[in-house]
């Protein structure tokens, strides 16, 4: 028997339309490691780590998978009662009422698409670098220097990706198989491969040997410089959730995803360390050469280091995993997002139109459209805005999910305060663990809301004076505010609190 919410006039299973029993526990896992993309946050974002805390780096990535750890369990506790795809929105409505539900919402969408545009950017990128090496053509890799080609292949990998998504989650699955698999052996490959090489003497100037400390988050040399270190540790392990936003299509749904998206935070936490502490023994931290911190290589490390490390042959393979990540993760990407504008739409959050579901792909097809035009159009204009898009969107990205995620996790203890004191299990999963993860994430989110009003955090580029990274973050955030009052007047009856509350009826159907 499983408990299922469902708006009052639908009466049955599965209204919005969805395919059910799409995706078992192990494609909800890989799908979930898809969405993070491994390769891709590793290379975008180990040399940015590395200049914030130096060899601390694996420390800081045990630190950001703590919180997300905590939050997880408060994700699998919601998912158990309430299933629901629209995952944040839903529970957060049901917890704190419409306006903070809305808003968190908004926050996933928005990071999601920030997300996508950055995959579609990096993707863009290693398709050129791997033309050029397999061309043996430097002209051809130096294509994606040129704004109007880069723009016009990202565009052209967006739309790729949103007719795939578009065809539902059979296909999406089939394809994640292959390259997650490949992703994964790659990073093996790589980390074997560099502690095989460190401290030889094509190395000797860089090589650092491997200590304990470097899993002492203590030794960060400031709080600032740690939580700037963690908002970008917290993005790396970004995308996990989506195990739980598929959760109508999955089978045994109310307790399947909270399984895969542990299973996925597993396997996350052990590559980023392992490859981390692998890069850091054979180039170290430091800013110049190969050096992680490097700062004409930190938004691109594996670039930089796939030939030194791996040889001209076995370095093309590492180009290949990135650019199998980045696409990988286009593609399953667009899940959430759909899916929770499915929801807001279907509860009358949204226009009534996004709850269109595809009659033969039971996907919400023009939900992903949207989606699709969302990040090629944001991707297009903030490349001609900002030289340092990808630095700052991956900045302010972190501000958009520890909001989300926090409101969460508070949604997630309020929600079952009336159950803390029915056993030691109820206290700790559904209100202790989730409490401290948004209590840790709400910390990291206003700490880097002051922070990011610096102009040198982030790439070190301002507007008015005022750092674009908060720019970008704050702007964003306000953005939904104003969509919200929007709505408000279009769609009052959500916003009363008679479209869902935490009293909406809840259907009992035998699975």
């Amino acid at each position: 028997m499983t408990q299922l919410d469902v708006r009052p006039e639908t009466g049955a299973r599965n209204g919005k339309g969805l395919g059910g029993n799409s995706v078992g526990l192990l494609g909800s896992a890989v799908i979930g490691v898809s969405t993070v993309a491994p390769v891709y946050c590793l290379t975008s974002t180990l040399g940015s780590t590395a200049g914030e805390v130096g060899l601390q780096m694996p420390a800081v990535f045990l630190a950001g998978f703590l919180p997300m750890l905590l939050v997880a369990f408060a994700y699998r506790e919601l998912n158990k009662v309430m299933p629901d795809c629209g995952t944040s929105f839903t529970w957060t409505v049901k917890a704190f009422g419409p306006r903070v539900g809305w808003m968190c919402g908004w926050g996933l969408v928005i990071a999601t698409i920030i997300v996508l545009s950055n995959l579609a950017g990096v993707a863009t990128s290693y398709f050129w670098l791997l033309a050029g090496e397999i061309s043996n053509n430097a002209s051809v890799a130096a294509l994606d220097d040129d704004k109007a080609v880069h723009i016009l292949t990202c565009l052209a990998l967006i739309a790729a990706a949103t007719a795939i998504s578009y065809r539902g989650m059979t296909a999406t699955k089939g394809v994640q198989y292959t390259l997650v698999g490949l992703q994964l052996v790659v990073l093996a490959v790589f980390v074997v491969m560099a502690v095989a090489k460190a401290g030889s003497a094509d190395f000797a100037a860089t090589s650092v040997d491997f200590s304990w400390s470097w899993l002492n988050p203590f030794s960060v040399q400031s709080f600032g410089a740690f939580t700037a270190g963690l908002s970008l540790s917290i993005f790396m392990y970004w995308g996990w959730d989506t195990c739980l936003t598929a959760n109508e299509e999955t089978i045994g749904s109310d307790k399947t995803p909270g399984r895969a998206a542990l299973i996925a935070m597993v396997v996350l936490v052990g590559s980023y360390l392992a490859t981390g502490v692998a890069a850091q023994m054979i180039v170290g931290s430091g800013g110049k050469g190969l050096g992680l911190a490097n700062p004409e290589t930190s938004d691109n490390v594996f670039a930089a280091l796939a030939g030194p490390v791996m040889g001209p042959t076995l370095g093309i393979l590492l180009f290949v995993a990135v650019l199998a990540s980045a696409a990988a993760s286009l593609q399953t990407t667009f899940i959430p997002v759909a899916r929770t504008v499915l929801a807001m739409s279907t509860y009358e959050a949204l226009p009534a139109s996004y709850a269109r579901v595809h009659p033969k792909f039971r996907t919400p097809g023009r939900a992903t459209v949207t989606a699709g035009v969302a990040t090629a159009v944001f991707y297009t204009v903030m490349t001609l805005v900002s030289e340092h898009v990808l630095v700052d969107t991956i900045y302010a990205l972190g501000l958009m999910i520890c909001f989300y995620y926090a409101l969460t996790a508070f949604a997630c203890a309020w929600y079952f305060k009336a159950e803390l004191r029915s056993s030691v299990r109820d206290f700790t999963f559904k209100g202790l663990f989730p409490l401290l993860g948004g209590v840790l994430l709400s910390a990291v989110f206003f700490k880097t809301l002051v922070d990011m009003w610096n102009p040198e955090y982030g790439s070190g580029s301002s507007v008015l004076g005022v750092g674009s990274v908060f720019v970008i973050g704050v702007g964003l955030l306000f953005v939904g505010v104003v969509i919200m009052l929007v709505m408000g007047r279009r769609s009052p009856a959500f916003f009363r609190g008679e479209v869902l509350n935490r009293q909406t009826p809840v259907l009992v159907v035998e699975e």
